[in-house]
């Protein structure tokens, strides 16, 4: 399956880098895929999180798109809900696992309902 991870660490550069260096050995380790990684930089969070005992304002945000089994994509929530430097997670599995839905770009399918248009 794809799956894609948002991921927000506290404000330095150098632990977001450790953390998704992990999160991608991981994956490559038990036989899954990275298929990409994209770095969104540090903004302020929508409101102030405590986490760990530690309040945030700021966080660092990175993207990670990976390939791997439902048994490998747990393992990496357990390990990121485990880890201190982590403020938020979010995981979101892309599409149905078959290669022809998830390469299917295009304009959305709008179910139209008479009387309205």
């Amino acid at each position: 399956m794809l799956y894609e991870l948002i991921g927000i660490v506290r404000p330095n550069l150098a632990e977001a880098k450790e953390i998704a260096l992990t999160v991608g050995s991981l994956v490559l380790r038990n036989g899954g895929v990275v298929r990409g990684i994209a770095n969104w930089g540090v903004f302020a969070l929508p409101k102030p999180v405590s986490v760990h005992q530690m309040k945030h304002t700021h966080g660092y945000y990175f993207v990670m798109r990976y390939d791997s089994s439902s048994n490998v994509h747990d393992t990496v929530r357990r390990t990121l809900r485990l880890e201190p430097r982590m403020i938020r997670t979010a995981h979101v599995k892309l599409g149905d696992g078959k290669l022809e839905t998830m390469s299917r770009f295009g304009e959305p399918a709008w179910q139209l309902q008479k009387g309205l248009v």
